[in-house]
């Protein structure tokens, strides 16, 4: 009786350090899915806080005219954002620029003077915003239309 003898080796099994295909795709989408649930959530938020820097624009423009009132007696008679912000800017009271709509849409700020009063207006996007509460209500405010004193007033308006 012979012996046969077999010769063995060990062979290793290769086994890749990854994921797959579908491992790869079942986790981008749902990282996708919480990503938009968790935008759709933040959008209020976001429009509060627009609205929030649209009060606080107008606050700083009134501040800017009230010093222009300070040093000429007259608010400017302008009528447009632009002239009124060259007005500003050339008085010599220290402001360099007036701000624009947080947006960057075709929504701006509004101006209107009798020389001794102004009004100045936003449009805000939250109709529940309770700045809107103490704001000045009325269709033609020293030219501006500042909306009815109702729950569908979206014009934020100060007068001075």
């Amino acid at each position: 009786m012979s012996k046969i003898y077999l010769k063995t080796t060990n062979y290793k099994l290769k086994t890749s350090a990854g994921f797959t295909l579908i491992e790869v795709l079942i986790v981008v989408f749902i990282i996708g899915l919480l990503a938009s649930v968790v935008l759709v959530g933040l959008g209020a938020f976001r429009q509060r806080g627009r609205d929030a820097r649209r009060v606080a624009d107008l606050r700083s423009i009134q501040n800017a005219l009230e010093l222009y009132y300070s040093k000429n007696g007259v608010y400017p008679s302008t009528r447009n954002l632009v002239s009124l912000e060259s007005e500003l800017v050339n008085a010599g009271i220290g402001v360099s620029n007036i701000p624009n709509d947080p947006s960057g849409g075709s929504a701006t700020y509004q101006y209107a003077s009798d020389d001794q009063s102004y009004v100045l207006r936003a449009d805000l996007e939250d109709k529940n915003n309770q700045v809107l509460k103490e704001d000045v209500d009325g269709s033609d405010v020293i030219g501006l239309d500042c909306g009815p004193d109702s729950d569908d007033d979206q014009y934020y308006c100060l007068r001075f």
